[in-house]
């Protein structure tokens, strides 16, 4: 969503037609997302401030990353600075956030498996590996 937002805000739409635009394509793939951008168009369209309509869409979807997304749009239009570089900006910064947070959750990954691992696969292994040589040993004795 962002990066289609980023896009859209570059090209010369402002960002009450991008956030239009993102709705109306965002829509196709993630229905409440792009509900939720509709909503916000309305309000803005029914005369509530942008900032407001902002503060609402935070509230309403109640999480940190759309939080911190409104703090952005809200002070870059209250201090005049360019909307397009302020949301390049944050998409790059987001993006390297997920990726450290994904790296992370790949780091934990081995010590979860570590469990199962002992418990259900080792054994397995050492049965099939082993098996047939118990199977040898046992014969060899059952035949003296």
């Amino acid at each position: 969503m962002l990066d289609l937002l980023v896009v859209c805000v570059e090209t010369g739409m402002g960002l009450d037609s991008a956030i239009y635009r993102v709705a109306q394509e965002i829509r196709l793939s993630h229905k409440m997302l792009g509900d939720e951008l509709n909503v916000l168009n309305l309000e803005i369209r029914a005369g509530n401030s942008r900032e407001k309509a902002l503060r609402n869409l935070s509230d309403r979807i109640d999480v940190e990353d759309v939080s911190s997304l409104v703090t952005l749009l809200i002070q870059t239009s209250k201090f005049g600075t360019s909307v397009a570089q302020s949301l390049r900006v944050y998409s790059d910064t987001f993006r390297t956030k997920r990726y450290q947070k994904a790296e992370e959750i790949a780091a934990k990954l081995p010590v979860k498996l570590m469990l199962p691992l002992i418990l259900f696969i080792f054994p397995s292994l050492f049965v099939v590996i082993l098996g047939p040589a118990a199977i040898q040993v046992y014969r060899l004795i059952l035949k003296r």
